[in-house]
């Protein structure tokens, strides 16, 4: 069947439904001023179907931040699909997932609306004091997963990087440095990588993209003591602080995924970071392959260290993530759209059988 007719015959009958988010989320619409409002779509369609269909889409972060806000979410699921919200709160992760029985023509299509502002810690002074509360919550970032583990080899590097180093501040930055000096952007490397960070370690290859230098960075910072975090997202529009290759080049932003990392430091409490861009911008800031002492990397390495530009919305923070219902094994993060059939767990780097499109927009006025 091709595409056109599929999606026709999809369009016959559908289901909604409006996804539950805290009210104090909901006061924030229309955003105060300094915050910028995007539209995110996501559209799924399964092209071969088998048996029944499962289909989960990761959803905007449901944690309050100090940079994102999510106004509002819905989806729609046709040709009989039923969707249901799943939020896990101890992984920070909410998902909508939608089931259509056998013989179904699966299309899902989903829309969140999203406030987010530029993000960064003020590293020339401590401007907080440190709560038990703090470090009760704190307890899970000091945690191995899966792909991060905190013992071994990571640990023994942790030591060698931070060994000279007496403060939060100064290990968080001698992880960083060492990073941006001793790994690079792989473009051969499937979507976002893996993070599969001992493997990277013990291999001696320091190559990949995001979810892997930014996943040895989590690594790194927790084997060292100081609690981290991935935060996986999408890019939604162009970087504004004049790095081409920093944003979304268009309305399109399918193939836009990106995971930044944080760290938490005493007395400045989260702090954002993003060795893997830097390395992006070595690798493909026009005309490309940048000497990191060119002006645009040294630039870029500056400001990266406490500072994001909110041209992206964060999904989650999971690791090791269960989709529920899934037939299948935990996902190492969950920032694609994910489908099972009877013929097992797809995958969605693979539009010919799994096909999604991702649209984002900027609200304006």
């Amino acid at each position: 069947m091709n595409r056109r007719a599929f999606l026709r015959r999809a369009g016959a009958a559908s289901a909604a439904v409006a996804l539950p988010l805290r009210a104090s989320l909901l006061a924030q619409d229309p955003p105060p001023a300094g915050w910028r409002t995007f539209e995110v779509t996501t559209r799924v369609s399964v092209m071969s179907p088998a048996g029944p269909t499962r289909v989960w889409l990761p959803m905007p972060l449901i944690a309050e931040t100090p940079f994102q806000k999510t106004l509002h979410n819905a989806s729609g699921a046709s040709n009989g699909g039923h969707v249901s919200f799943h939020d896990d709160r101890a992984l920070t992760t909410a998902m909508i997932m939608a089931e259509w029985p056998e013989g179904a023509a699966p299309v899902l299509s989903s829309t969140s609306r999203v406030a987010v502002r530029d993000y960064a810690t003020d590293l020339t002074a401590p401007a907080r004091t440190d709560t038990v509360a703090d470090r009760a919550g704190l307890a899970r970032y000091l945690q191995p997963s899966r792909f991060l583990p905190i013992d071994g080899i990571v640990k023994t590097t942790a030591d060698s990087i931070t060994g000279r180093a007496r403060t939060d501040v100064e290990k968080a930055r001698a992880i960083y440095e060492w990073i941006v000096d001793n790994t690079f952007r792989d473009p051969a490397v499937r979507g976002c990588g893996l993070g599969d960070i001992r493997f990277m370690l013990e291999s001696r290859n320091l190559g990949g993209k995001c979810a892997d230098l930014n996943a040895l960075y989590v690594g790194l910072a927790r084997a060292a003591g100081l609690p981290a975090r991935d935060v996986y997202g999408v890019r939604v529009a162009p970087s504004e602080r004049g790095f081409k290759s920093l944003g979304a080049a268009s309305p399109n932003v399918t193939k836009a995924q990106h995971c930044r990392a944080e760290v938490f430091l005493a007395g400045y409490g989260w702090t954002p970071v993003d060795p893997a861009d830097v390395r992006k911008v070595v690798l493909e800031e026009p005309p490309g392959g940048l000497a990191l002492d060119s002006e645009p990397v040294t630039r870029a390495r500056a400001r990266l260290f406490g500072s994001w530009e909110m041209n992206w919305i964060a999904y989650n923070f999971g690791h090791d993530v269960t989709l529920p219902g899934s037939a299948h094994g935990r996902l190492p993060f969950l920032m694609y759209p994910q489908c099972e059939t009877a013929n097992g767990r797809l995958d969605p780097l693979d539009p010919d059988h799994f096909h999604y499109d991702i649209t984002a927009q900027e609200a304006r006025g």
